[in-house]
């Protein structure tokens, strides 16, 4: 490390660092529930999906070839994994006065918005949508597919909709009324 001196009455007694101290900060710049993640071999190819997993990213629109299916591991992506033990970060609850019509085009919309967001982050999927008594249940593996499913409801359909985050995990929890 370089260290020079200022110039002038006070230069004796002060001294500039001109590298950066990187104490105490992490190496990659990953999120820390990143970390906790399994490390997937490069390529894996999910068996559910079919999801690939190259260059540290999970993406259904890669092209697939032999050579990458005769070197890839096939695993579980973290999606499917989460769908099959039914864990959810994310939960919409559409509620109002919703006859089938409105309830019908509010799952289209709803599958259509998961299927747009899944296209480019496979990770980001429906766990389950189910018809409760005074409207629908939305279950999400990401709380950022829940928000978007929830704007766009607001969007579509008109209605409000109020967003809660849960501290402990980072779940989200919105509610759109019609």
């Amino acid at each position: 490390m370089r260290t020079r001196t200022a110039s002038g009455p006070t230069s004796s007694r002060i001294s500039k660092t001109t590298a950066r101290d990187r104490r105490g900060t992490r190496s990659s710049k990953t999120p820390a529930v990143a970390n906790k993640l399994p490390a997937f071999a490069d390529p894996s190819v999910c068996e559910s999906c079919a999801a690939v997993y190259t260059r540290r990213t999970w993406r259904r629109n890669r092209p697939i070839t032999r050579e990458l299916l005769e070197a890839a591991d096939w695993v579980q992506c973290p999606a499917c994994e989460q769908k099959k033990n039914g864990i959810a970060y994310g939960r919409v609850v559409a509620k109002g006065s919703l006859d089938a019509r409105r309830l019908a085009a509010i799952e289209r919309r709803v599958h259509n918005v998961a299927e747009r967001a899944g296209f480019t982050q496979p990770e980001r999927t429906i766990v389950s949508m189910e018809r409760t008594g005074d409207g629908l249940e939305v279950l999400t593996t990401s709380q950022k597919l829940a928000h978007r499913i929830a704007s766009e409801l607001e969007k579509a359909f008109g209605g409000r909709t109020k967003y809660a985050w849960a501290g402990d995990d980072g779940s989200l929890s919105a509610t759109w009324t019609a």
